[in-house]
This record gives C-alpha cells, structure tokens and sequence, in this order.
C-alpha cells in the first residue's frame, strides 16, 4: 500500500498545442491585449509554441503570469525557469518546455517586436473566453 506522502500526481495528458491555447485563454481571462499563438514547431528546437501577450501595466503582466504559472501547476506542468516575486512586468518569460509564454508591457512589445522575429510561424486559431472590446479599445502595436 503507497503512503500518501510517496503519491504523485499524474499529469493531465496535453499536447503541447493544449497547453498553448490553455495559456492564450488564461491571458485573455486576465484581460491581455494582442494574445497571439505561434506555432514554431518547424523555425526552432527550444519550444513548440510561444504564446506572446500584452498587459497595461506591471500588475496585469504579474498576475498574468501567476495565474498561468497555477492553472498549469494544476495540471502536473511546472515552469522550467521558476517564478521570481522579484521580476520585473516589463517582459515575464515563463518556460514550460513545449510552450514558452511571453507577457510584454505594451510599451515595449514593440521594441522587442517578437512577431517580426518569428514572421514564418503560423498563428493558431483559438476560441476567445471572451468577446473581443468594442469602441476601439484595444490598441495595435505601432509599425
């Protein structure tokens, strides 16, 4: 007979694409702006998808981040470079193997203008948890 404390929990079995839309639909619940999927399973060995997002401002981008880093733990997936109370809001960066999330201020996704980087990668189609804002709310990275 196991002991409780010598129990696992067993991860959920996921795809990598899964977790990917799982992570866009949590920072859309968390109200990011700009939530892209790219599937750079062809352009590069270090993941399968990035998840790239913008928050308003370093708060947004913290709780972001530890509401993904928690629905994830959930489901048996740990992020492979930690979480640090101490990191900045200006770009999070959670690693979780396949899927790599990125949660950019918006002020400066444009800087780091990953979308230009990894243009080749295809977009993957996901159902928003919510309806998209009206009124022009939502801004568009300068060109």
């Amino acid at each position: 007979m196991e002991r409780a404390f010598f129990r696992r929990t067993r991860p959920i079995a996921t795809t990598s694409r899964t977790l990917a839309v799982a992570c866009a639909k949590i920072c859309d619940d968390k109200k990011a702006q700009e939530i892209l999927v790219l599937d750079v399973r062809k352009l590069t060995f270090i993941a399968d998808y990035f998840v790239i997002c913008s928050s308003q401002n370093e708060r947004q981008s913290h709780a972001i981040a530890e509401e993904i880093a928690v629905a994830l733990k959930k489901k048996g997936v740990r992020s492979v470079n930690g979480m640090s109370p101490e990191r900045d809001g200006v770009w999070v960066l959670q690693d979780f193997g396949d899927v790599v999330v990125h949660v950019f201020r918006e002020d400066q996704r444009g800087f780091y203008d990953l979308e230009s980087l990894w243009a080749d990668a295809p977009q993957v189609k996901w159902a928003r948890a919510r309806a998209p804002r009206k009124n022009g709310a939502a801004k568009k990275v300068a060109e």
